[in-house]
């Protein structure tokens, strides 16, 4: 039977380009998002026997404890969960209203710790399991305008770091991948110069892609990353270097 991976935030941008790979590498994909995509669709049908999706709004933090039920009823003990589900509200921090504030938080900070609180507990029953957090670059290097945003993904990576040193005894990996700028729906306001300024300071000449940032998410799911946890992978083309 096919390994079970949960996937949060998987109708666009890079949640999709993993649950392309995954599919590649024959896991059992549970997409989650709010709506699905026309890409979501399409790559559903031309996978259906591997490939589901299940409606849900993660910031609504009082339903985890339901949903993350319904897909253990449903579709047994995930091998795997990864939370990539997250929103970037753009602006500085003296005109962000309270209520983005809270948004990001949510769906950033606060959903990624329900859903592998709930998810967990069936992966150390397994004795086998993977919990990759999507961060970001901007945790470690900042980024103006991106304040909030910044401190939810740093908060992200000590969650991981920390649950690892629960979880490993059982079995069960925690690790973050850290993804720099990618053309994608989230970072679409980065145009022009802007945009070139920050393909200027990759190493590489070029920005990293959703695929490969979804490579680095494939492999740590793989049995060859077993014993790596509690750590960041930067796939940033060299940006932070």
């Amino acid at each position: 039977m096919n390994k079970l991976v949960v996937l949060t935030g998987a109708s666009r941008g890079l949640g999709l380009a993993i649950a392309e790979q995954l599919l590649q590498q024959n896991y059992q994909v549970l997409a989650i998002a709010r709506s699905q995509s026309e890409a979501l669709k399409q790559l559903a049908q031309s996978c259906s026997e591997r490939l589901d999706f299940m409606p849900a709004d993660l910031g609504q933090l009082d339903a985890l404890p339901d949903l993350c039920h319904a897909i253990i009823k449903q579709y047994g003990r995930p091998y795997a969960l990864i939370n990539n589900a997250a929103v970037g509200h753009d602006g500085v921090l003296a005109t962000l209203h309270n209520s983005q504030i809270s948004e990001l938080l949510n769906l950033n900070l606060q959903a990624p710790i329900l859903m592998s609180k709930y998810l967990l507990r069936s992966m150390l029953l397994n004795r086998a399991g993977r919990i990759v957090n999507i961060s970001s670059i901007v945790a470690k290097t900042g980024f103006n305008g991106l304040s909030v945003y910044a401190a939810s993904k740093a908060g992200l990576e000590g969650f991981s770091r920390s649950l690892a040193r629960e979880a490993g005894k059982g079995g069960v990996t925690v690790n973050c991948v850290a993804p720099g700028y990618m053309e994608t729906e989230m970072t679409s306001a980065l145009k022009g110069e802007k945009l070139e300024s920050v393909k200027r300071r990759s190493a590489i000449g070029r920005l990293a892609t959703p695929e490969d940032a979804a490579a680095m998410v494939a492999y740590l799911l793989s049995e060859q990353a077993s014993a790596i946890t509690g750590t960041v992978m930067t796939v940033d083309g060299g940006s932070t270097a």
